[in-house]
């Protein structure tokens, strides 16, 4: 296993669109620093204009802030980009005329399915782990930090500095178990077709369909709504909201909705584990022509 999982890792990491993603979120995230650090106090103010004499100690904008801004933006498009080699890694393959070669060698079919797999993994994290660096480790450097001041629908949370960075790690983690639901879905969709541009472009289609389904405040629709991946996918919000005590006090180190969040993490293990299992049956029924 550690041998295949070597050669698939060479492979993704040997392929140019394999950067893609990460050029394009170093230029986004670079982007909205930069235009943060340039007018960042007027978004500031905005944020405060309409809380009257509400008083906000410490630095508004601060690292912490501009982290979970850039999150905000960048974990509704992260999907798509880790979908580039998901659904790349076995279609690629069929459509390069490789693919038969490499099942024939003396390794089981399912053995095969999972290094390809675990390989986009590996892919999938070391781009979170780029996208924590730049958007947590560079602005505390840029914004340096403070409390994290949160505009929710209809209250305010403020949370204390040192209560901040465990919450970032959390959300990190979840973000990761999203991204591989993502790519399961690429990882399926890719084990039927004969090159990349079709698992590529369904998976995408999969995504916009289900996050458009999520938004629809419809009731034939909210009946599915919580066992959408994607619905799930945003719920690493949830680490950013605190309990509050009969007096109205936040209580620190607390999680508002602890119960959303693992109901979040199981619908969206189901996904991988259905995803990886369906992947590996159709791989072993697979006749490999070419």
């Amino acid at each position: 296993m550690w041998q295949l999982l070597q050669i698939e890792l060479y492979k993704i990491f040997g392929r140019p669109r394999t950067y893609i993603a990460f050029g394009a979120i170093t230029t986004l995230i670079i982007l909205l620093q930069f235009g943060l650090k340039v007018d960042g106090q007027e978004y500031a103010d905005f944020m405060l204009q309409n809380l009257g004499n509400f008083d906000v100690q410490g630095k508004l904008l601060n690292g912490y802030m501009v982290c979970y801004l850039i999150l905000q933006l960048m974990l509704v498009h992260v999907p798509l980009l880790v979908t580039l080699v998901a659904a790349d890694v076995i279609s690629g393959e069929a459509n390069a005329g490789t693919l038969r070669l490499v099942l024939s060698k003396p390794y089981s079919r399912s053995s095969v399915v999972l290094a390809k797999f675990f390989a986009t993994g590996i892919y999938t994290l070391l781009l979170l782990i780029w996208i924590a660096f730049l958007a947590l480790f560079v602005s505390v450097m840029i914004f340096g930090t403070s409390d994290l001041f949160l505009m929710k629908t209809d209250y305010i949370v403020l949370i204390k500095q040192d209560d901040v960075f465990w919450r970032y790690c959390c959300a990190f983690c979840f973000a990761f178990v999203s991204l591989i639901t993502v790519a399961s879905v690429g990882f399926f969709l890719s084990s039927f077709a004969e090159n990349s541009i079709g698992p590529i472009i369904t998976t995408m289609s999969v995504i916009i369909l289900f996050t458009v389904l999520g938004t629809l405040n419809l009731r034939i629709f909210n009946a599915i709504n919580p066992y959408l991946f994607t619905s799930n996918m945003v719920i690493w919000k949830e680490f950013f909201d605190e309990k509050v005590n009969a007096n109205n006090e936040a209580i620190a180190g607390s999680i508002q909705d602890m119960p959303a969040i693992i109901h979040s993490l199981i619908i969206l293990s189901i996904y991988i584990i259905v995803l990886i299992s369906a992947t590996i049956f159709v791989m072993k029924k697979k006749d490999i022509l070419s």
